[in-house]
């Protein structure tokens, strides 16, 4: 099957032929966090977690797409289904997900609305909209080697709003605790 193939057809749900009818369920939840490197998504997820813990999976675009596939992030990479599909394994056992990273709309938006659709709990987005000074500045006090600023320069995309999905846009001065509160009320956990 082509790579993408999966957005324009329903999935089984495993080896022998059922069809999945929708994902997670009406008391399980999904939060997308995205947004450019170094705007706070990953440590918003970890709260997010230690609020929640053994409730709530982390699938982390980083992790997944750099350290556990090696691939780089362009159309066809097969980060994509694999974010998807761990996502749509966690719901289905009853945990709620939060979907972290950059997350491109050109790359992963049509997997991301796709996931939500199916989706038959409370599902939120939420932009980072912040200033590439700031980014540079939060990825400096974490003091990773890495990457720097070149890197970020190079992946830096200003308001890569996803269609079709209403995000809440994060702002510069919003800090963790709240953005936590703010997602949790979204999706009424």
């Amino acid at each position: 099957m082509p790579l993408g193939a999966w957005r324009r057809r329903r999935r089984p749900c495993c080896w022998f032929d059922l069809w999945v009818v929708g994902v997670g369920s009406a008391s399980t939840g999904l939060v997308v966090l995205r947004g450019n490197s170094g705007s706070g998504k990953s440590t918003v997820a970890r709260e997010l977690q230690n609020r929640h813990v053994r409730q709530l999976a982390v699938v982390s675009q980083d992790l997944l797409r750099r350290e556990v596939l090696r691939v780089r992030d362009r159309s066809e990479n097969p980060a994509v289904e694999l974010i998807d599909l761990v996502a749509r394994f966690a719901l289905d056992r009853g945990m709620h997900v939060v979907i972290e990273g950059i997350l491109y709309a050109d790359i992963y938006g049509s997997m991301l609305r796709s996931l939500a659709a199916d989706h038959r709990g409370a599902t939120a987005f939420f932009r980072f909209d912040l200033p590439f000074q700031e980014t540079l500045r939060r990825h400096s006090a974490k003091g990773c080697n890495d990457f720097g600023e070149r890197e970020l320069r190079q992946w830096w995309r200003d308001r890569d709003a996803l269609p079709g999905c209403a995000e809440q846009v994060i702002g510069v001065d919003q800090k963790v605790d709240d953005i936590a509160d703010l997602i949790d009320t979204a999706v009424r956990w």
